[in-house]
């Protein structure tokens, strides 16, 4: 979201509104999950198709002066404003100190979400996004995209603990991005075939994969070096594959880092089933999405194969998909 100019004459400041408006969008990760966090690449894509919106204005019901309450409706419920209401004060307070804002009313913030929680999806950081983008709307400031993405990466490391920053950049993103070691640029996408993200109706923890993951590095000398390395080798593969247009070699990328977190005990029955199901149907590769333990498989499929993709997919257990076209990613309208 690109903030107005200044209309008062004063840089990087404008009439503030009654209400202020923000949004983001999902993302998903075509490879690189944990290897990260660890300094390797990672591929992100932005999913248009969902968004969170979050609208803050001061409360017509009064309240103790400087408090927050916040309302949700949209997919997340519950799951999400638990997720998200242990960090939203402190962001709140974090936005008012960047912008220079001294303490209000009573503040109340209401969050519209279709993105599901718990799916590796980006849930928490575009809803922290809306959230920031939504206060400097209300306080009449310009945001510039580094501090919008310093505030969202420290929502991100309260909800996740350590966290790498490529969610807090892709929920913004209107391209494809390859992000390392906190840099990240787009890229142009020569692929033309579809990404089908399927929901195993079962959330993930971010939290617990990174724990699980440590610990088994902990225990087995050189196993962390083993699994950066190859996430690192088979992204930087998939980047080449995707802007040079090798949809063949994309897919099967994408299945071998699947390999990789599976054996890395970071998916379930349910997501193999998933990916063998996609496979089975045509799909030129498919893997799990996210952190791991639950959450979505991505498969990568021609658009002639897509119905038989969803269909299999839905008979093996997916509760709903969504199709991203890889050359159609334009999400400047979020």
């Amino acid at each position: 979201m690109t903030l107005p100019t200044s209309v008062e004459g004063v840089p990087g400041s404008r009439r503030a509104r009654s209400v202020g408006i923000g949004r983001a969008h999902a993302k998903a990760i075509l490879l690189g999950e944990h290897a990260v966090v660890y300094g390797a690449p990672a591929l992100a894509l932005p999913v248009p198709q969902l968004t969170v919106t979050a609208s803050a204005g001061w409360s017509s019901r009064g309240g103790e002066r400087g408090g927050l309450s916040s309302t949700m409706t949209g997919a997340p419920s519950r799951a999400v404003l638990a997720q998200v209401s242990d960090s939203l004060r402190r962001l709140t307070s974090a936005v008012e100190r960047r912008l220079g804002v001294g303490e209000r009313s009573h503040l109340n913030v209401v969050l519209d979400s279709t993105i599901p929680p718990g799916r590796g999806l980006g849930s928490s950081a575009a809803t922290s996004r809306a959230v920031v983008l939504a206060l400097a709307d209300l306080f009449g400031r310009e945001l510039g995209e580094d501090t919008a993405f310093e505030l969202v990466q420290t929502a991100e490391n309260l909800a996740h603990g350590r966290a790498s920053g490529v969610d807090a950049m892709a929920v913004g993103a209107s391209r494809p991005l390859l992000f390392q070691a906190g840099a990240s640029r787009e890229l142009a996408v020569g692929v033309d075939g579809l990404c089908i993200l399927a929901d195993s109706g079962t959330a993930g923890s971010t939290r617990e994969a990174v724990e699980l993951l440590h610990e088994s590095f902990r225990r087995r000398a050189g196993a962390q070096e083993v699994f950066v390395h190859r996430a690192a080798q088979l992204t930087e593969a998939a980047r080449r594959a995707l802007t040079e247009g090798d949809a063949p070699e994309l897919g099967s990328l994408l299945t071998h880092y699947h390999h990789l977190m599976s054996a890395a005990d970071l998916s379930t029955e349910r997501i193999d089933a998933l990916v063998e199901a996609a496979l089975r149907a045509g799909s030129l590769g498919a893997k799990i999405t996210g952190g791991g333990l639950g959450g979505c498989v991505l498969a990568l499929t021609q658009p002639q194969q897509a119905g038989e993709v969803i269909r299999r997919l839905h008979e093996a257990g997916a509760v709903q998909t969504w199709a991203i076209p890889l050359k159609g990613l334009d999400t400047d309208a979020y």
